[in-house]
């Protein structure tokens, strides 16, 4: 029988030793605070994920000896409770680290306790950048800093080409932190906030009205929302009720409502439909679906009178927090974990009775070293805040959203993730993302800006110029709007006489382009002052005056002039010769072809002396001035002739073109035709012509089918010859014009035509052989009733 004791005994050893060795695991216990507002939807979300990271992660690390142990705190939505809660927690359970708050404002308060109490604070939804690690070294955000979206906004706001932007936030902690920053940012991109709108988070759904009813007072029509979930929610959806989500205006919205947008409402986020939303991007995997459908399953337990909600960036980042903190406590362990309370008086207060954790500042450290792939990505808080450079713009259409592109801090906007480009985090443009679907259904980028009016609209007729330098007219197909741009703009090719009486008719009010003052138009319609310089001239071929051969280097001298120098040559030497020879120099003794060539190539002042007679060195002398001031102009005449094109135009007059019978060109609807046939062209050799066939007219010439000249108005010549600079010239002027200027009906016509009526006037005008017209209008102050002009 005690042999069979002694077996017993040795048998039950090792589970008494397994029991005694969890036991003393199970005391290895770290105590962590966590204060939420719980009746919230950050609060429920956060609650639900902080519980399933508990299990995932000692599942997954069931041999660690320290684990976790979460006192869970509702603070109300309440700053003080919040505070009151913190020093409950580090007073009667001697928590080693707290997670939360959930407001910046709660942030800030708990921050300064946990420096005094060396313990960590990490907080997965205070985002705001006044929560500064310098001034509070044991606050760690384990979220976005809101200034990290700034560039992200900014170039959203830059792609769209808005110049004036307002702000909404709310007067809390949270909605303040950003907007400084938000101002320069814009600043930078050269846009503007003429106006910040704030309202406080206890605002009245009639304070929020008349706000919005002032905001549609102003011209600016872009704004950007900062604000919390809830208190964002009411302010757009009394933006649709009050008629600013309709076409014509465009929202921003920060990530802190965007990144809970999923949870949203379906009916409520239809009243949002159109608006734009930046948020955290958080990479697509495997892991985080499964973990979404156990997070769906445990939310309906946990709240199972609540409508379901879906899992949020802040749920992410509240388990990925979870899992740093367990792992870094693990590391430091309870090993000589002390608590010392400071020394006290009768008087003191609980704040100044904290007591100090050894332990907090090895904790904060592992914390901050600590970096894995985590549920919303890499979960890195060496910074002490999360390191984002993506974030995901969205497009609220209906009852959801849909992703229109990205922005990087390396490639700026851009419509694919991975699309790689040299940019900065400012840069792109609105083809850099996907179409939008604006508020009102509208597929028009909003202006930006906009003057409420209820007078009449002034149509201005735009016309299509061949050349688009000076006029050119596109439909955007991002706004759906008209643009004409150009010189004729900035300060078709149709029959412009058509066009500008299109004017007269009404259809336009006014019409824009390169049209030139005529005369016979000044019957019917007005004209500006011209801005362009007049006249009509000829585009002409050039051809080379000099023919490049091998004798070339004959031409810089006139036939007569190198006659003349070989003659002065040959008397020069006879000259020098005669003196010398009289002066009986031994040296021109000789054959006198021998001794000419030594008068005249070698230099009077060489050691042995060859022209002794100081007369003979004269004429030397001379003979060298003589060759010096020739060689110098053969010299510049001969670079010149190699260098420098002799262009002469084929034709330096238009009665030549007649004389000869050859071809002339115009341009197709100009008025230079008629010019033509008043100079006697013969109509079968004026040749209308579009720009583009210009060059392969003139090139081919009058008698190969082309034309011989170009006859055209000289800002056109100007502009082809810039871009035809070999081979053509200008010849002219050969017609005076008056040049280019806007077209509107006479001043009279246009002060009565768009007035209401007050006192009955009377026109009566006779246009050519048009019958008379009369028209009927009257006079009001133009101050009352401002006009909008229409590009149509």
């Amino acid at each position: 029988m005690e042999i069979a004791c002694r077996v017993i005994l040795l048998l039950l050893l090792p589970l008494n030793f397994v029991v005694a060795q969890n036991a003393s695991r199970a005391a290895q216990e770290l105590h962590v605070g966590v204060i939420l507002d719980l009746e919230t939807m950050v609060g429920k979300i956060a609650r639900t994920s902080i519980s399933l990271a508990m299990e995932d992660f000692y599942a997954v690390h069931h041999n660690y000896s320290t684990k976790l142990v979460l006192h869970i705190r509702d603070s109300m939505r309440d700053d003080v409770r919040a505070a009151s809660q913190a020093i409950n927690l580090l007073e009667d359970y001697n928590v080693e680290a707290i997670i939360g708050p959930q407001k910046s404002s709660q942030a800030v308060f708990i921050s300064k306790l946990g420096n005094r109490s060396h313990v960590p604070v990490i907080s997965f939804t205070a985002t705001s950048p006044s929560l500064s690690s310098k001034s509070l070294p044991y606050f760690v955000r384990a979220t976005v800093n809101d200034s990290a979206q700034l560039n992200c906004i900014a170039s959203i706001v830059k792609s769209y080409g808005w110049r004036k932007v307002v702000t909404i936030y709310e007067d809390t902690e949270y909605g303040r932190g950003i907007i400084p920053y938000l101002v320069d940012v814009l600043e930078d991109i050269d846009a503007h906030v003429p106006y910040q709108s704030v309202l406080p988070p206890s605002a009245t759904s009639l304070q929020i009205t008349l706000e919005l009813y002032k905001l549609m007072t102003m011209q600016t029509t872009v704004f950007v929302v900062h604000m919390s979930f809830t208190m964002a929610s009411r302010v757009l959806i009394k933006a649709k009720d009050v008629g600013m989500m309709n076409k014509g205006y465009a929202w921003i919205m920060t990530d802190g409502v965007t990144n809970l947008i999923d949870s949203l409402n379906p009916s409520v986020l239809k009243s949002l439909s159109g608006i734009l939303g930046v948020k955290f991007y958080v990479p697509k995997s495997t892991k985080l679906d499964d973990f979404t459908t156990r997070w769906n399953k445990r939310f309906q337990t946990d709240n199972p009178t609540d409508l379901p909600l879906k899992l949020s960036t802040f749920g992410m980042w509240s388990y990925d927090t979870i899992w740093v903190v367990a792992q870094a406590a693990e590391k430091v362990g309870l090993k000589n974990a002390t608590f010392t309370k400071p020394g006290v008086t009768r008087n003191s207060t609980s704040l100044e009775t904290l007591k100090t954790s050894s332990n907090g500042p090895k904790l904060l450290q592992e914390i901050l070293q600590n970096q894995f792939e985590g549920l919303s990505g890499n979960f890195d808080l060496s910074d002490r805040q999360l390191q984002i450079s993506t974030f995901q713009i969205i497009n609220v259409i209906g009852k959801g959203w849909r992703e229109i592109g990205f922005w990087t801090a390396q490639n700026g906007i851009s419509q694919q993730l991975n699309k790689t480009k040299p940019a900065t985090a400012l840069s792109g443009s609105a083809h850099d993302l996907y179409p939008v679907i604006w508020p009102g259904e509208s597929t028009e980028v909003p202006r930006g800006s906009q003057i409420p009016v209820s007078g009449k609209k002034l149509q201005v007729g735009v016309c299509t110029s061949g050349y688009p330098e000076f006029m050119k007219v596109e439909k955007d197909y991002i706004t759906g709007a008209t643009k004409a741009s150009g010189f004729s703009v900035d300060r078709s090719s149709e029959d412009y006489n058509d066009f500008v009486y299109q004017v007269y008719l009404e259809i336009y009010d006014i019409a824009i382009g390169d049209i030139t003052i005529r005369y016979n138009r000044t019957f019917y319609v007005d004209f500006t002052l011209p801005y362009t310089e007049s006249g009509i001239a000829m585009i002409v071929p050039v051809r080379d005056s000099i023919n490049r051969n091998t004798w070339i280097f004959l031409k810089p001298l006139a036939p007569g002039m190198w006659f003349g120098s070989v003659v002065f040559f040959i008397y020069t030497g006879v000259v020098v010769l005669i003196l010398e020879f009289l002066g009986n120099n031994k040296n021109v003794r000789g054959p006198i072809p021998s001794q000419l060539g030594i008068m005249i190539f070698f230099s009077i002042f060489e050691g042995k002396e060859l022209v002794q007679r100081f007369l003979s060195r004269i004429v030397l002398i001379v003979w060298l001035v003589f060759l010096m001031v020739l060689t110098s102009s053969y010299t510049v005449s001969l670079s010149s002739m190699l260098t420098v094109q002799q262009l002469q135009p084929t034709v330096t007059d238009v009665h030549e073109l007649l004389k000869s019978g050859e071809c002339v060109g115009y341009q197709h609807g100009s008025y230079v035709k008629g010019l033509l046939e008043e100079l006697s062209f013969d109509r079968l050799k004026i040749k209308p012509y579009d720009p583009d066939d210009f060059h392969e007219a003139l090139s081919r010439g009058s008698n190969n089918g082309g034309i011989a000249a170009l006859v055209h108005e000289v800002p056109y010549i100007k502009l082809f010859l810039s871009n035809h600079c070999k081979g053509y010239t200008m010849v002219g002027p050969i017609y005076k014009a008056a040049g280019f200027g806007y077209v509107s009906l006479t001043t009279l016509d246009m002060l009565l035509s768009h007035y209401i009526p007050t006192e009955k006037v009377t026109i009566t005008k006779s246009i050519g052989s048009q019958k008379k017209v009369n028209s009927t209008s009257n006079h009001i102050n133009t101050s009352e009733h401002p006009i909008l002009i229409i590009l149509v």
